[in-house]
């Protein structure tokens, strides 16, 4: 089992930022493949982030094309966290955010069904 705690969450005003965290309670988180999904009053959850071992030293990082360029996605295997860093933001980014984790680091990264752990989710606001 793995537990999941997002916090960072908020009220912002439109072209501000906010940083997102996920902590797990794994040792073996460092190999996970980790996700962040959002999912907005009336809509499906959608892909955001993702990041993955490489099974050397590195992680891939991908993104959605609707956040490309303003959000970065990282990790602190130390911590067993994963941030998500969101910059200019729209209000079109409004929506509950929510950290995913697979176990599968070969799983689509981009498929909520890929993921099998989840956190709470944490309110993102963006006014414009």
């Amino acid at each position: 089992q793995v537990q999941l705690v997002e916090s960072g969450g908020g009220l912002v005003q439109a072209g501000g930022s906010l940083r997102l965290s996920c902590a797990a309670s794994r040792r073996t988180f460092s190999s996970f493949l980790m996700g962040w999904f959002r999912q907005a009053p009336g809509k499906e959850r959608e892909f955001v982030a993702a990041i993955r071992w490489s099974g050397g030293i590195a992680y891939y990082a991908y993104y959605a094309d609707s956040v490309k360029g303003r959000f970065t996605i990282s990790r602190d295997n130390a911590k067993n966290t994963v941030y998500l860093q969101m910059n200019s933001l729209k209000p079109e980014d409004t929506a509950v955010y929510y950290c995913g984790a697979s176990g599968d680091a070969s799983g689509s990264y981009n498929d909520d069904g890929s993921y099998a752990y989840w956190g709470q989710g944490t309110q993102v606001t963006v006014s414009s």
